[in-house]
């Protein structure tokens, strides 16, 4: 009998995800993906101002709350046709692209890395001989062999003591893991080096946005004044602050991040092989030059890429109603038009309906429905977001820097460009992103600063921000590339007030299940390519396809006990 592997909770990932694979021996026939959080954001929203709408929608992940923000603004913006300034439109690019570095550096090292790192391994390096190998692949300035010993002691340090702390509960010691001793050291000690690192960085949101996690936002522009004469304004020095900011995110992703990529990637080349999901991505574009309203001028372009074909770039409409819809055959809600129907976001439906086994329980029944997330489709295929999508939608636009970063590391790596597609290329090319977006900061920022000495220094456009000025009824999408991937929300509006309000979130796009037509999601479709498990007790494999994607699952609260019974309920008024 063919056993049912489960991996409930994924670990190291926002919010609670569980996957479920039917074994073909030692190998994954079949894969499924539960989302096991519920999202009730959308019925609180209806009923208020539009205007106040970033500050809840912020709240549907503690992560991701920049960019649900960015998103709502821009949806109101773009019901409304509101402009914003140029200067505005530079600032959220920086604040954007400031999280994309933050984010994806953070996951490799915190999430991603020990898929791959076995940090117990570390214990047998020789400092000198780690220090050795940093200096041939880097000239960051930490790298002596004392650095090393003292990273080595405080991680000896851990297990004399009886417990790993924040290496807890993985698979030391799994025959998985290929790295020799030093580079294992030289991956925790920048483990380490980057949880520093990310203090640092997190200051640029609170510049321009007044705090981070949740920095302010605002309908029309952003809330910060230019005044280099104000201590209560962005001035001279606190451009300077960012400035640096900039200069230091760029040095690590330069000095760490992208050569570590490249070395452990050197060492699993085989995982170019295993895990392409679909063969189909889409991305809504992001970082405009001159506005949302003019996508010629994106950074990353719109658009669709179907079955590995690169040379064709299909076009996104966001408000035609065939093209973008969710279903929810096998997912706990209910849709008015019936359980097969699919919405347009416009139009879309939150009804929660309970159907799953009572915990506990062992299995789910996947026949049926079995998970929290909705599953979309673009004209009903399933399609990968995140930064594999952008990365080949920068390849096949003829991106110079894109181009350039792919080619050598498919060069350097001796691998065939359809290792792009697999659990490896996904992994790679949000290393890849990283650097051109970092790369690009420093021309928004100086872009920024030639418009403030030009003295053009407007942050917000007030002309539309009074509601008696808004039609009585108005609907928009405000879209963006979360560093997750393609993220939207869709807001009907009417008579001044939100009727209706939709987000389709990149990790519903990856992580939902089938659909009525029984296409698996890209998570299950990227598990069931040649994934064979050598410990089902010890799925490492499983983690290291699941992260590649970097799940984001924290888009709802609700607390149970072990029974089912509901402990804390909350009422909105």
């Amino acid at each position: 009998m063919n056993e049912r592997i489960v991996v409930d909770p994924i670990t190291r990932i926002e919010g609670h995800l569980r996957i479920e694979a039917q074994m073909d021996g030692d190998r994954i026939a079949q894969a499924y993906s539960s989302g096991t959080m519920v999202r009730g954001i959308e019925i609180i929203l209806r009923g208020r101002d539009p205007r106040d709408a970033w500050a809840f929608a912020q709240r549907i992940c503690g992560v991701c709350t920049l960019v649900h923000g960015i998103a709502s603004v821009r949806s109101v913006e773009n019901a409304l046709n509101y402009q914003i300034p140029a200067n505005a439109q530079l600032i959220r690019n920086l604040m954007i692209a400031a999280q994309y570095v933050h984010d994806h550096v953070m996951h490799f090292y915190h999430l991603h890395a020990l898929d791959w790192v076995d940090v117990v391994s570390a214990l047998q390096a020789d400092p000198k001989a780690t220090s050795a190998l940093a200096q041939s692949l880097s000239n960051y300035p930490k790298s002596s062999p004392g650095y090393f010993a003292d990273t080595q002691k405080k991680l000896k340090d851990f297990v004399e003591a009886g417990q790993l702390g924040i290496f807890a509960k993985a698979y030391w010691g799994h025959p998985a893991y290929k790295l020799p001793p030093e580079a294992n050291l030289m991956a925790v000690a920048h483990y380490l080096e980057a949880l520093a690192w990310q203090r640092d960085v997190a200051r640029l949101h609170a510049i321009f946005g007044g705090k981070n996690p949740h920095p302010n936002f605002l309908v029309g522009g952003v809330p910060c004044a230019i005044d280099l004469n104000s201590d209560s304004a962005i001035n001279s020095k606190r451009l300077s602050q960012v400035q640096e900011i900039i200069n230091n995110m760029r040095s690590f992703v330069d000095q760490v991040y992208v050569p570590d990529t490249l070395a452990i990637a050197g060492l699993y080349k085989d995982w170019g092989m295993r895990g392409e999901c679909t063969g189909n991505f889409l991305t809504y574009g992001d970082f405009p030059e001159k506005g949302m309203d003019d996508p010629a001028s994106y950074l990353i372009p719109p658009g669709v890429i179907l079955d590995r074909d690169l040379s064709t770039i299909h076009e996104v409409d966001l408000n035609a109603s065939d093209q973008i819809q969710e279903y929810v055959s096998h997912s706990w809600y209910d849709y008015d038009g019936g359980k097969n129907a699919g919405l347009h976001p416009y139009d879309g439906e939150t009804k929660f309906n309970y159907t799953g086994p009572t915990p506990p329980y062992q299995h789910l029944d996947v026949e049926q429905s079995y998970s929290w997330l909705k599953s979309p489709r673009w004209k009903n295929k399933p399609v990968e977001v995140g930064p594999l999508a952008r990365v080949l939608m920068l390849y096949a636009s003829g991106h110079e820097q894109t181009r350039e970063l792919v080619d050598m590391t498919l060069s350097k790596l001796e691998v065939p460009q359809r290792a792009l597609f697999s659990t490896l290329g996904r992994t790679a090319a949000r290393t890849l992103e990283t650097k051109v977006i970092g790369d690009t900061m420093q021309t928004w920022y100086d872009n920024l600063v030639a418009n403030i000495k030009s003295g053009d220094t407007r942050t917000f456009n007030e002309t539309l921000w009074e509601p008696s000025s808004w039609p009585a009824e108005a609907r928009g999408v405000g879209v963006m590339e979360a560093p997750r991937g393609g993220l939207a929300h869709w807001i009907v509006i009417k008579n001044g007030k939100i009727d209706n309000y939709q987000a389709v979130v990149p990790s519903t796009w990856n992580a939902g299940p089938r659909d009525a037509e029984g296409q698996p999601g890209p998570y299950e479709a990227a598990l069931e390519d040649n994934h064979v498990l050598h410990d089902p007790q010890q799925p490492v494999e499983i983690l290291r396809t699941i992260h590649s994607f970097d799940p984001c699952i924290a888009c709802a609260v609700h607390v149970t006990d072990p029974n089912g019974e509901e402990l804390v309920k909350v009422k909105v008024r």
